[in-house]
């Protein structure tokens, strides 16, 4: 991954840092997906749907197109994870949600996502109060 270029200050150190992090739980995340036959996309809109959701709320938290989450969803569906059905509210809009077999699979990807848990486990429990704190002071 290119990096900026710079002198190095401690602020391009925890940018560094912070890419190197982010490459690092993209590729796990990726292999984790691949692990089960699906793209990362796929498992991320399987692992949003806990409870049935509008396509076009779901395309909205994810800040994507409709129409991308319409191809994942269809995917999706063809695989026998999810199912679509009209939302009782408003006839023209439909809801999704995962299948029993969508719930197994998820379940699945959670057990092969292991990158947070096993970065999170080798703090002390001191370390992960410090690092979920700067985080959030990170994400505003």
């Amino acid at each position: 991954m290119a990096l900026p270029n710079g002198p190095v200050t401690a602020s391009s150190e925890a940018e560094a840092a912070l890419f190197d992090l982010v490459d690092v739980y993209d590729r796990a995340y990726e292999a984790a997906a691949v692990e089960l036959s699906l793209s990362p996309a796929q498992a991320c809109v399987l692992g949003r749907l806990d409870e049935r959701r509008g396509m076009g709320a779901l395309a909205e938290e994810l800040g994507c197109d409709a129409s991308n989450i319409t191809q994942i969803v269809v995917r999706l569906e063809a695989l026998g994870l999810v199912a679509r059905e009209p939302d009782p509210r408003d006839r023209r809009a439909r809801l999704v949600g995962r299948t029993p077999r969508g719930d197994e699979v998820n379940q699945r990807f959670a057990e092969a996502f292991t990158f947070a848990r096993t970065a999170v486990g080798r703090l002390s429990s001191d370390e992960r109060d410090q690092l979920t704190a700067l985080l959030r002071k990170a994400l505003g």
